[in-house]
């Protein structure tokens, strides 16, 4: 029997009412679907798109992404267009946290990881920096990396499914012999493909490439702010002190600006 830990996620499809669950393990559920946070999130924002465990679908067919490959197809197909569905709003939730937080959109990944760690089919939805504490090995890394192919994004899944038979046949058997090795792959920046010893440096530098990012959004922000020339006030109207105290207010109740904070 699987330990308890890597089983939690089937725990959470087969309820009845996914509501019951902690507001600190559920963001939001459908007739079909159900998000959670991610417990160990491996980017600033960090999700996860599980199906409901619903007839006629049962636990053991979606074990993971290659156990719903294998059933029947048209019924895969089904599973995969119900998360593609519920991550596109999740990805639109995300983007709205980013301007509240941040005040500038990045790219949001989706996909699936060739062999899960976990049971239970999962699609991640998570931001394109892979900053975060929780991220600590090669393993986390490589397994996230967007260029070396343990990580399949959604869209290629998506063709998968309506590809010829043959070649659907092939690929979907996501032998772990072939994709387990892509993990031990060496480190580098998928930004830059800079090379690096270990995974603090590594984890250093992508700090320092997400930080000059958001660092040149906020001076093309203030330089268009600076090109919009001002309304002119009426006549009564508030000082700019006033006007300004809701910008200050929100901005108070944001998170801090770095996204080792998150």
């Amino acid at each position: 029997m699987a330990p308890p830990t890597l089983t939690i996620l089937r725990s959470y499809a087969q309820r009845t009412d996914p509501s019951s669950l902690p507001a600190s393990v559920l963001l939001t559920y459908t007739e079909r679907t159900l998000t959670i946070f991610d417990a160990f999130p491996k980017s600033i924002f960090h999700f996860l798109v599980l199906p409901r465990v619903l007839p006629p679908l049962t636990a053991p067919g979606l074990a993971n992404l290659k156990t719903v490959l294998k059933g029947d197809k048209e019924r895969a197909k089904e599973v995969i267009r119900w998360l593609a569905e519920d991550a596109k709003q999740v990805r639109s939730m995300i983007e709205d946290e980013m301007m509240k937080r941040y005040h500038f959109k990045w790219d949001v990944w989706m996909g699936f990881h060739a062999v899960p760690s976990m049971e239970h089919i999962h699609l991640h939805v998570l931001s394109a920096d892979l900053c975060s504490p929780a991220m600590k090995n090669k393993k986390h890394y490589n397994s996230f990396h967007p260029a070396r192919g343990f990580f399949i994004p959604l869209s290629d899944v998506q063709e998968w499914v309506d590809a010829e038979p043959s070649y659907f046949a092939m690929i979907s058997q996501l032998k772990p012999s072939h994709y387990e090795p892509l993990l031990k792959e060496p480190l580098d920046c998928w930004r830059c493909n800079k090379d690096f010893k270990a995974m603090p440096l590594l984890k250093s530098h992508l700090q320092e490439e997400w930080d000059v990012q958001a660092k040149r959004e906020k001076a093309k922000l203030e330089k268009k702010r600076k090109r919009t020339p001002e309304e002119p006030k009426e006549h009564g109207a508030g000082t700019d002190v006033h006007e300004d105290e809701p910008d200050q207010k929100r901005r108070a109740k944001s998170h801090s600006g770095s996204p080792s904070a998150s």
